[in-house]
C-alpha cells in the first residue's frame, strides 16, 4: 500500500514514514501544500496523510482542490489543531478522517486500516490468481504444495499484478508504487525483478506467466 505524507515538520514526517515502512507500507513524503497537491493528483496513493498548517497552501485547500479535480483518495488529516470547528472544516473540505497530534503509532495504523476498509480496500491474508496464492503476511508465493518466500520488491510487484488480474500494468505504475515517485529507478530495475519472478514461477511449476506487452507494461496470463 502506497502512502503520501504531506507534513512540513521534517522530523515528524520522517518518524511517521519510519513507522509506516516498518509495517510494510510504501511511503513518499513532501513538505508543503502545493507539492502535496501535485503528488496526490497522480492518483497512485492509497491514503494521503495531510497536515493542516503547511507552507504555500494549507491542508484544507489541498483537500478541496483534490476533490474538485475528482481525486477520491482517502485523506487522513494530521494536525495539532484539536478544536471542533477545525475538525468540522477539515471534514467539510473533503477529508475522510481527522487525527490530532500527539498520537500513538498504533492509533495512526488503526485509522489507516479503518480508511481502507471504508473504501472497500479490505486487507485479506491471501491473494489468489489461477493456481497461485500469495500470503500477504509472510510474503510466501505458493502453487499447490510448493512455496517460496519473496523479497519485498518481488512481493510488491506480484501483489500489484495479481490485484489487477489480467489487466495491463505499466512500468511507470510499478516504479511509482514499488520504488516511489522520487526514486531514481528506471525500466531496467523493473525488468530485473520481473525476471526474478518469472524464475520463481517456473520453480513453482505454475501455469501463470508474466506477459510483456511491448512498450506498455505487463499482465498475468496462463500458459496455453
Amino acid at each position: 500500500m502506497q502512502i503520501l505524507i504531506v507534513e512540513d515538520d521534517i522530523r515528524l514526517a520522517q518518524a511517521v514514514g519510519k513507522i509506516l515502512e516498518e509495517n510494510n507500507y510504501q511511503v513518499d513524503m513532501v513538505h508543503d501544500g502545493q507539492s502535496g497537491l501535485d503528488y496526490a493528483e497522480a492518483g497512485i496513493y492509497d491514503v494521503v496523510i495531510l497536515d493542516v498548517m503547511l507552507p504555500k497552501m494549507d491542508g484544507f485547500e489541498v483537500v478541496k482542490q483534490l476533490r474538485r479535480k475528482g481525486v477520491d483518495t482517502p485523506v487522513l488529516m494530521l494536525t495539532a489543531r484539536s478544536q471542533i470547528p477545525d475538525k468540522i472544516e477539515g471534514l467539510d473540505s473533503g477529508a475522510d478522517d481527522y487525527m490530532t497530534k500527539p498520537f500513538s503509532p498504533t492509533e495512526m495504523l488503526a485509522h489507516l486500516r479503518a480508511l481502507t476498509r471504508r473504501t472497500g480496500q479490505v486487507v485479506f491474508e491471501t491473494l489468489s490468481y489461477e493456481d497461485l496464492e500469495l500470503n500477504l503476511e509472510s510474503h510466501d508465493l505458493s502453487c499447490g504444495s510448493k512455496s517460496i518466500n519473496l523479497s519485498f520488491k518481488e512481493f510488491s510487484i506480484i501483489n500489484i499484478l495479481m490485484s489487477n488480474k489480467s489487466q495491463i500494468v505499466s512500468k511507470d505504475m510499478l516504479i511509482a508504487k514499488v520504488w516511489g515517485v522520487e526514486s531514481t529507478a528506471v525500466d531496467n530495475n523493473v525488468e530485473a525483478y520481473i525476471s526474478f519472478l518469472r524464475k520463481k514461477l517456473k520453480f513453482l511449476g505454475s501455469s501463470v506467466q508474466i506477459e510483456t506487452i511491448r512498450k506498455v507494461g505487463y499482465r498475468l496470463s496462463t500458459a496455453v
